[in-house]
């Protein structure tokens, strides 16, 4: 009988989350995560599924004790590392540029290409590199796979990859739109579908990605058509601390005018920037708070994030011309009844609309908020990143006959 279980790992500068799950049944069979590593205050939380979490302090050096300290709450659960039952380990990248269109088992040749796509992804793909390279020595005989935020989004058409600047330019430095949360507006996509009855292939979905980091993704038959994120995440919608759009000659204005070095305007439009910039707050629950108070900065920053939205569903409408669903998911879509509501008021002419009541009620589930015989569905779909890493990682191991 072949393995069952893949782990799930994704790798930050100073984290290291996991999953273990059964690819019988989709279950978990442990989730964690291990913060702040390289500091003296580096901490553990593990939960085995029906069991109660456990935590473990104390100095972690770097990923490589991360990742042992890791396999050794997966042991003291009987689910180590060493185990048989164990097919891969699934590792999240964020870049892989044009050429990773699909799930990858990693080797040398792989290691190299994401290792060069550093410059377009310097906060994230040095981090999964290390990941996977504690995961690789940790495990040599196990097929280690890459499943890359970007791959979803390499169907894009030339017309929406391709910025209008010099051809010449654009190919020597690899500059065109990659779009990024890829593997939830996968899972997002195909689940919409899912809950309304209809085959992916035959479904055109909105899906807005909601978090401190936001993307949006118009989706024609499974396949990404356009999406708001660009060559970096910092492209497309307002974020918890990133801009989103914006007229690029501020940058030079900046450098010109205020006398700003590249490194602090990056600093400012990634980190300092988005809600956080416009009234302080980058959660979205303290910003609503602060609304329903009268504040009157933090109403500016929530009309401002609603613009934005706004303009971004009505293009991808426009884009895919025919609409089956809008999709909310991750943090604020999953969680934040006002954001919905907003976003969708004033667009009831193109068959928009969230039902109050449906919309006001929370859930775990997979749930439709517009009202009964709505020409275009508004759903609210849970997204599980680490579920569609799990399970592209495993099809292709299992698949390919490649597992111990």
């Amino acid at each position: 009988m072949s393995p069952t279980r893949v782990l799930v790992l994704n790798s930050g500068s100073s984290s290291l989350k996991y999953q273990l799950l059964d690819m019988r049944d989709s279950s978990r069979l442990a989730v964690g995560l291990v913060e702040r590593i390289g500091e003296q205050t580096s901490r553990l939380k593990h939960t085995p599924a029906g069991g109660e979490s456990r935590e473990r302090g104390g100095a972690i050096a770097d990923h490589d004790g991360a990742l042992k300290a890791v396999a050794e709450e997966l042991a003291r659960d009987g689910l180590g590392l060493d185990s048989p039952e164990l097919a891969a380990i699934g590792h999240r990248v964020v870049h892989g540029g044009k050429f990773f269109t699909e799930p990858t088992v990693i080797d040398d040749a792989v290691l190299a290409e994401i290792e060069r796509l550093i410059p377009v992804a310097p906060l994230h793909n040095p981090a999964n590199l290390t990941g996977i390279r504690t995961a690789q020595a940790l495990r040599p005989d196990l097929p280690q796979v890459a499943v890359f935020d970007t791959a979803f989004h390499t169907t894009m058409p030339e017309s929406a990859a391709r910025y209008a600047i010099d051809v010449k330019t654009a190919d020597e430095h690899r500059i065109r739109r990659y779009g990024f949360h890829g593997t939830s507006h996968a899972y997002v996509s195909r689940a919409t579908a899912e809950l309304l009855g209809k085959d992916p292939a035959e479904t055109n979905v909105i899906v807005l990605h909601l978090g401190n980091g936001a993307s949006a993704s118009a989706v024609r038959g499974g396949r990404c058509v356009d999406t708001s994120m660009g060559l970096t995440p910092l492209e497309g919608l307002v974020m918890g601390t990133r801009s989103g759009d914006m007229d690029p000659a501020v940058i030079f204005h900046l450098m010109r005018v205020g006398g700003m070095s590249a490194d602090e305007i990056d600093t400012l439009l990634n980190k300092k920037s988005g809600l956080i910039g416009l009234c302080g707050d980058n959660d979205m629950r303290e910003i609503r708070r602060r609304v329903d108070e009268g504040d009157e900065q933090a109403e500016l920053a929530f009309d401002i994030y609603i613009h934005r939205l706004k303009k971004y569903i009505g293009a991808y409408y426009a884009v895919l011309g025919r609409v089956d669903a809008v999709a909310f998911t991750a943090g604020v879509g999953e969680n934040a009844a006002p954001v919905r509501a907003a976003a969708l008021t004033g667009l009831e002419e193109l068959g928009l609309a969230v039902d109050g009541e449906r919309n006001a009620v929370r859930g775990d589930e997979a749930r439709l908020i517009s009202p009964e015989g709505a020409r275009v569905a508004v759903a609210v779909v849970p997204t599980d990143e680490e579920l569609e890493i799990a399970t592209q990682t495993y099809a292709l191991v299992i698949g390919s006959g490649n597992h111990t």
